[in-house]
């Protein structure tokens, strides 16, 4: 009876909410393995970082697009909070543009990293720790949300741009 518990859950799709913490989670990782890679050349650097910008960049705009227009319209007492999120993606969105300029292996690109870094664990602490119980609270549909929310992520998701994407930097990191 517990097997089928756990497979039915595993077949189900996720929420919203289990959605972008996924998203979350995934892109913490990435930054960890990013500070991890000190051995690393530039081209490396270059790729994850790219990993982690196309990945913030494909999570900001489900949320801007979908997520954040439903709670607008279903969620009580959230409007500062969502005001807060757009400004800390628009503060997102102008870090991304600076990484995608600077050239990897200068202290700048490895700075310009960090601070994403700094910035998204301190969005994501704020949006899990005061919206998603908010939101958890409401009458929004979360498996309708999370099944719109996958469905544009997945229209969003291009072959991995980097030369580098897709090789062994996870192992080498790890």
């Amino acid at each position: 009876m517990a097997t089928r518990r756990k497979k039915a859950a595993s077949t189900r799709k996720p929420d919203a909410l289990r959605l972008l913490r996924s998203d979350h989670e995934e892109v913490s990782a990435l930054f960890r393995k990013y500070e991890k890679g000190t051995r690393l050349g530039a081209e490396e650097k270059r790729a994850l970082a790219e990993r982690i910008c196309d990945a913030l960049t494909i999570h900001a705009k489900i949320e801007e697009e979908i997520f954040y227009p439903a709670c607008d319209e279903a969620v009580q007492k959230a409007e500062d909070l969502l005001a807060e999120a757009r400004v800390e993606h628009q503060t997102l969105k102008d870090l991304i543009a600076k990484i995608e300029a600077q050239q990897p292996g200068t202290c700048e690109f490895d700075a310009e990293v960090k601070v994403l870094g700094e910035y998204v664990k301190h969005h994501v602490k704020e949006e899990q720790g005061e919206l998603f119980p908010k939101v958890r609270k409401s009458d929004l549909d979360l498996e309708s949300l999370g099944s719109e929310l996958a469905e544009r992520k997945s229209s969003l998701q291009q072959p991995a741009r980097g030369s580098l994407a897709g090789t062994d930097i996870d192992r080498r990191i790890e």
